[in-house]
């Protein structure tokens, strides 16, 4: 029983550490709308997220072949494993930040961020519920 409340925990805490980078791909985005020559960068969240909780390696992940190699963090993905986003319109700078599309993705990924942590909040909020013995009602 423990056991089911623990994964569905874990899941949406690496869906969250994964929003969370996915926002701050999407804020260095924005800060470089008039880097010249900058390329957008994103990730492709479904496919972060299955493989963050599948527990296998991701194709896009380096290899750690020593034992002192540094290990990245669950939901963490190197930057191959990151897209780049095409221009919607051609720039004299070369710059393919669209302002519009990373308006409307930033504010998206905060509703599914904040949603993420509702979930987690009433996770936790019934469990102790269902802990209360009758008499603290």
């Amino acid at each position: 029983m423990l056991n089911r409340l623990t994964q569905a925990l874990d899941f949406q805490a690496t869906a969250l550490s994964l929003r969370a980078e996915r926002q701050r791909l999407i804020s260095s985005n924005i800060a470089n709308a008039d880097t010249p020559g900058y390329v957008a960068r994103d990730m492709d969240f479904a496919q972060a997220l299955r493989e963050a909780t599948q527990g296998l390696p991701a194709p896009s992940q380096l290899a750690a072949t020593n034992g002192g190699h540094m290990r990245l963090q669950i939901g963490a993905r190197s930057e191959t494993g990151l897209r780049y986003a095409a221009g919607s319109q051609t720039n004299l700078d070369n710059n393919s930040v669209d302002m519009d599309r990373e308006r409307a993705t930033f504010a998206e990924n905060s509703v599914k961020y904040e949603a993420t942590l509702r979930f987690i909040n009433g996770s936790v909020r019934t469990m102790l519920d269902a802990m209360k013995s009758p008499s603290q009602g």
